[in-house]
């Protein structure tokens, strides 16, 4: 099975492949990292939730755990892949605890907040 194909580049320069589609993740909830204008918050780093991550983020006032039906979400557990905005991720890491990121799939646009370097060293996706 091939992986849907975006127009949009990674951060390693190549086409941008879908994050996740079960659950659903990107800004746009089209399965992808992509971002635009109307994404202020730059949700572009597609991770690899962790139990860590998941209670860091709760921990600040977001929490991804919890079922939403009201805004179609429907939580997320450790494994699962979702779009993250590019400083939440910078701040977790920074906390050291950063989720493990897809490069693949994660938009060029994250290398505006957070450095290369950085993002290769919490790679799944690296050979």
């Amino acid at each position: 099975m091939t992986q849907p194909v975006s127009t949009a580049r990674n951060v390693l320069g190549e086409p941008l492949i879908g994050c996740c589609n079960a659950p659903i993740t990107g800004f746009y909830r089209d399965g992808f990292c992509h971002t635009g204008p109307e994404d202020v918050g730059r949700h572009v780093v597609c991770a690899v939730m962790t139990e860590d991550f998941l209670q860091f983020s709760a921990a600040r006032g977001n929490d991804l755990a919890t079922s939403r039906p009201e805004f179609d979400f429907p939580g997320l557990d450790a494994g699962d892949r979702w779009c993250l905005c590019a400083a939440r991720w910078v701040e977790a890491f920074e906390a050291g605890a950063a989720p493990r990121v897809a490069l693949t799939a994660t938009h060029e646009a994250a290398l505006e907040i957070v450095p290369l370097a950085d993002l290769k060293a919490y790679a799944i996706d690296l050979s």
